[in-house]
């Protein structure tokens, strides 16, 4: 269904046309960039050594339909960055696929033995969709962040190898 293939500087501008807005930035990205997205933010985030950064490919057609990272920044890895960029390919089940390979990436190092991410409250879709694939809530490690007057909240979302595995979630 999907392969992923490294994020190069010729992948900038398909990124750059699919924030829209502040809000679609910060969904995406959280508050690392600013409104509008660059060619000069981007290389200083590709040049970061703790993210494994993804364009995302349609297999049946060899179309670049998304973007992902896994972040090594902290104790446990992190799934960030998820993007579908054309609403047309959202609500398809390519986000559970998405993840699940971000996962497989993940879990084939045997260093690695959890997740997580985080994603906005009021984001159900996202949410449920991480619960599909094994994430559960990870409650007291919520945090918020004030966009255009309004608060934002953000859950934290963990998953185990152990749980991943017995899901029969890895391939």
């Amino acid at each position: 269904m999907i392969t992923f293939e490294a994020f190069l500087e010729e992948d900038f501008d398909r990124l750059i046309s699919w924030i829209k807005s502040e809000e679609e930035l910060i969904q995406f990205a959280g508050s690392i960039f600013r409104f509008p997205l660059t060619r000069e933010q981007l290389t200083v985030y590709l040049n970061n050594i703790t993210r494994q950064v993804f364009k995302i490919k349609l297999i049946a057609t060899n179309e670049i339909i998304g973007h992902c990272e896994l972040n090594f920044q902290n104790a446990s890895p992190r799934l960030s960055r998820i993007l579908i960029g054309d609403a047309n390919n959202r609500n398809k089940g390519l986000g559970k696929a998405i993840v699940k390979e971000m996962l497989d990436k993940l879990f084939f190092n045997p260093q690695f033995n959890e997740a997580d991410l985080n994603v906005f409250d009021w984001n159900s879709n996202a949410i449920a969709s991480y619960k599909k694939s094994g994430f559960v809530i990870n409650t007291g490690h919520d945090s918020q962040m004030i966009v255009n007057e309004k608060k934002w909240n953000a859950v934290n979302m963990t998953i185990s190898k152990k749980d991943f595995i017995a899901n029969n979630i890895i391939s």
